[in-house]
């Protein structure tokens, strides 16, 4: 069984980055970015307008999966994260 979970994050990498490791950052995110959504596991990803701040759809097995998976991320030590858990709304059943 699966669950579907919210999750906003905001990465604020340190200003003192040098600006290759930025871009390597940046290029290795969207790499395993797109291994997640080829896994089912990302399913959709919005930006929120004048923040570095995204909305992301996710599912997994379980929240520690989530968890996982976010952690594999390679911006994830730099990001601040919330997570709200879904459930099926009984109009949708």
């Amino acid at each position: 069984m699966s669950m579907e979970f919210l999750v906003r994050f905001e990465t604020q990498l340190p200003e003192t980055m040098a600006p290759e490791v930025v871009k390597e950052l940046k290029t290795a995110e969207r790499q395993r970015a797109m291994e997640l959504r080829e896994a089912g596991i990302l399913k959709r990803l919005w930006r929120i307008p004048g923040r570095r701040a995204t909305l992301g759809l996710w599912e997994t097995g379980s929240a520690t999966e989530l968890h996982d998976a976010l952690a594999s991320l390679p911006q994830f030590p730099w990001m601040d994260v919330e997570v709200e858990a879904l459930a099926t709304h009984p109009q949708e059943q």
